[in-house]
């Protein structure tokens, strides 16, 4: 599993940059390094400071309490740890939670048998869509995780396997585009006036015939082709509806960019002790959806392969919102980077579990593409 480190750390959180921690550590005795990975355990299980008399409990007293208090002030000068409030124990930083983080992707991590069999059970079914699929397993993770758990699904140049055009209204037609992936997309389009219910059928019937098996692009330029050189023999009006129902997909209002699935809202709010946070959550919805932020995430997908964490404000997108994002890109069947698949949390995340259990969902993801298509 791969790591990045894209913006700086939090300015919520003083804390030296990643390199300077990851070499501080290095300097750290077993004793000093046992003791920090204690503190974060104990922290990322109760979400307060970690006294110095607690971990004294934990090691069954073979250290003194004012021993370890000394270690912690060690710590918190590297930069790992920090103290809240004069009387209070300490917490990780942005960089101790990282370094903590680093720890265990080396070590890795398991699923038990039955996490692994409710995450692939949605990915193997074939009577879902791709799309539903995805919806399915996203809802699942969010369940297992108690995350909020976000899909980045590409709207990618879609091959037709059928279009309809179904009468709506006076002057509108529902448009259906059913892809050889199995992706259904309703579109609402304008229609000239006076049209009849027949044209709309004769309209769904040419592209069917001379475009299916064609991706979008290639749909649109060869339509316009096909009408160029009249070769196509069918009245204007059918022309026209056949021309809009295909550039409805392929213009600039599109949607192209990519679009989110996000699960489990409520249990990302059920995090928020303050009002202040409660309205970056809300904030951190509101661009999630905006389709044209999709992209964003997937160009950070682009960078490494594998599972990647960002914590606090290490990743742009979600800085403002003082959050982990636990996030892994799915491949098609030629292992190009289509998607990616993860789960948005407060920053005391249970990182050893769900690390692999995001792992093992972009794993299932990529599988069943290379099934199904």
């Amino acid at each position: 599993m791969a790591i990045h480190h894209l913006t700086p750390p939090s300015k919520q959180n003083p804390s030296p940059s990643h390199g300077d921690a990851d070499e501080t550590v290095l300097d750290l005795n077993e004793r000093t390094r046992h003791i920090f990975n204690r503190i974060v355990d104990r922290y990322l299980s109760s979400g307060s400071p970690i006294g110095s008399k607690l971990i004294a409990d934990d090691l069954d007293q073979m250290l003194s309490s004012a021993s370890i208090r000394a270690i912690m002030a060690d710590l918190e000068t590297a930069g790992l740890l920090f103290q809240p409030h004069t009387s209070a124990g300490r917490v990780p930083t942005q960089s101790g939670l990282r370094l903590f983080v680093n720890g265990l992707l080396e070590l890795g991590g398991n699923l038990t048998d039955s996490e692994r069999m409710m995450l692939d059970v949605n990915c193997q079914s074939q009577g879902l869509s791709f799309d539903d699929a995805l919806s399915e397993t996203s809802s699942m993770l969010s369940g297992l995780t108690q995350c909020a758990a976000l899909v980045v699904m590409p709207k990618s140049d879609m091959i037709i396997k059928q279009v309809e055009f179904i009468p709506i209204e006076t002057n509108k037609a529902l448009v259906v585009l059913v892809s050889t992936a199995g992706q259904v997309e309703n579109r609402i389009m304008e229609t000239p006036s006076g049209l009849p219910p027949s044209a709309l059928i004769e309209a769904g019937n040419f592209i069917n015939s001379h475009l299916a098996g064609k991706s979008l692009s290639q749909a649109s330029v060869m339509l316009q082709e096909l009408i160029d050189r009249k070769q196509a023999k069918i009245d204007d009006l059918v022309k026209q509806v056949a021309s809009s129902g295909i550039a409805i997909w392929t213009g600039k209002n599109s949607g192209q960019a990519g679009n989110f699935i996000l699960r489990g809202h409520a249990n990302l709010l059920d995090n928020v002790t303050a009002v202040d946070q409660l309205e970056q959550i809300r904030l951190l919805f509101n661009q999630l959806e905006q389709q044209s932020n999709a992209l964003d995430v997937l160009a950070t997908m682009q960078q490494a392969e594998g599972v990647q964490i960002f914590i606090g404000s290490e990743n742009r997108f979600f800085a403002d919102a003082n959050c982990s994002t636990i996030i892994a890109p799915y491949h098609d069947s030629n292992h190009k980077i289509i998607g990616a698949v993860g789960v948005i949390g407060p920053t005391r995340l249970d990182y050893a579990r769900i690390i692999p259990m995001v792992n093992h969902t972009s794993a299932a993801i990529s599988k069943m593409l290379a099934a199904r298509f």
